[in-house]
């Protein structure tokens, strides 16, 4: 934004809308990045030849009789967010920001409706978010907002010694993701990545029946993020004034972490193995070209856009164990939601949408159900905690979960579930799979980011 517009809290929206226009026709004014630092790469951004400051796995929170929290971006997943927040005992929302003043009102309303005084609203251009970080009463600052503004607001919030929990994925670079790992580490800060597919139901069940070695030894994996958001990407509103012009400029799998994310946790990645390398081939872009032209104006800006992203990018994940995951990307085509969520090992299988197993041994020559499984192997989250998650409706309840976990993770002084090193891990598939297209389905190799401590079981 131009200084007249940071400083004028009244931004209209006519004027965000162009300034996305702008960004979208490759006249971006903020200067981040869509993953070109890694096309010239050194050995250091592959390797993680690093020097650290001391690892964060197994560090704790301190503890915290309430947790006060600030929120970046309070659009429809912030608001989703703040929702749940709400509804979580013991935790006291002290700020909120967001580019658009009335969001931020929005939000200050529903906190206060909540019984909570009305928290501090920030609102006053691209980098009011600084002045948020740079409270005293907050120990975790949340972000939910575009991809290319994670990681400057993460790094911010953790400079001002903040806890961090951001929306996923973390970063679009390996550059960004060793920017989290090294912060984090230096300044003694948890940086969490918000992948509530973890915290579903299905995916905590089939972990727990995992760790009780109902699938044998596990060999292989599938994961996907499959969902028809074409109506969305060329939308005047919400994310169809930025998550777009990612498909100008990249071509690979830019949205990873959704699927990856629980079959990594089935897999002890960075647990007692690592993702090694991958290789990923894109198809042709056609379907959002041809949607766009089907329903936007013959005379909008949006024409002149030229789409590189392959409409199903498909790529091939390798651990140091020889475990193998097949990872998806596709939002382009006609297709139903699903995110595969498959694992399989030398006892059995199970494979979701919809969830169904098969363990050697069984009576039946075809797929069961879960239910045989349920009330051994049901999440303890779930059960305390399922009925009030199941009302919020966050994605089927998983989103309070996640965050109520979070929280109690806080308050009682424990390691999170997930770390910097996952965030940064689950992530990189996103510029690795870009590298290997270019490269015509290349090899590629995945950084350590834990800096050799991923192979040793955690306790």
């Amino acid at each position: 934004m131009s200084e007249e517009q940071e400083n004028n809290p009244k931004l209209s929206r006519r004027d965000m809308l162009k300034t996305a226009a702008l960004a979208g026709a490759g006249l971006g004014l903020t200067g981040l990045g869509w993953g070109k630092e890694d096309a010239a790469a050194g050995p250091e951004e592959i390797t993680g030849a690093r020097s650290g400051s001391g690892s964060m796995i197994g560090e704790k929170f301190q503890g915290y009789e309430s947790v006060r929290v600030g929120i970046i971006g309070v659009g429809g997943r912030g608001s989703s967010l703040l929702r749940d927040l709400l509804a979580v005992d013991h935790v006291q929302v002290n700020a909120v920001c967001d580019i658009v003043p009335e969001k931020v009102q929005r939000a200050q309303k529903a906190v206060v409706e909540a019984g909570q005084k009305e928290p501090r609203g920030y609102s006053r251009g691209d980098h009011d978010f600084e002045n948020l970080c740079k409270r005293d009463d907050l120990d975790i600052v949340y972000i939910a907002t575009p991809w290319d503004w994670h990681v400057p607001m993460a790094l911010s919030g953790m400079k001002n010694g903040k806890h961090v929990a951001m929306e996923v994925p973390a970063a679009t670079t390996l550059k960004d993701c060793w920017a989290l790992v090294d912060t984090s580490e230096q300044t003694r800060r948890h940086c969490i990545m918000l992948e509530n597919c973890c915290y579903g139901y299905n995916e905590m069940t089939v972990l727990n029946m995992v760790r009780g070695g109902v699938f044998g030894e596990l060999t292989h994996g599938e994961a996907a993020y499959i969902h028809n958001l074409r109506s969305l990407l060329i939308a005047d509103e919400g994310e169809g004034l930025w998550r777009r012009f990612p498909h100008t400029k990249r071509n690979g799998n830019l949205y990873p972490t959704h699927g990856l994310g629980p079959v990594a946790r089935y897999m002890d990645v960075n647990r007692g193995d690592r993702f090694d390398y991958m290789v990923s081939i894109s198809s042709l872009e056609r379907g959002l070209t041809l949607y766009r032209d089907a329903h936007v104006p013959s005379d909008s800006p949006k024409r002149k856009e030229k789409y590189i992203c392959g409409d199903i990018n498909t790529s091939v994940i390798r651990t140091v164990k020889g475990r193998t995951i097949m990872l998806q990307h596709d939002i382009i085509n006609p297709r139903t939601y699903d995110r595969l969520n498959m694992i399989a090992g030398t006892k059995g299988t199970f494979r979701d949408y919809p969830p169904r197993l098969y363990v050697d041994g069984q009576k039946e020559d075809d797929w069961t159900t879960l239910d045989a499984y349920k009330a051994q192997y049901e999440d303890p989250l779930w059960t305390k905690e399922g009925e009030i998650a199941k009302k919020l409706g966050g994605h089927g309840g998983m989103d309070f979960i996640m965050n109520y976990r979070l929280i109690q993770c806080m308050r009682d002084g424990l390691v999170p579930d997930m770390d910097v090193y996952d965030a940064a891990a689950w992530s990189a598939p996103g510029p690795l799979s870009e590298m290997s297209v270019a490269k015509s389905g290349s090899s590629m190799k995945f950084p350590d980011f834990t800096r050799g401590k991923a192979m040793q079981p955690r306790t």
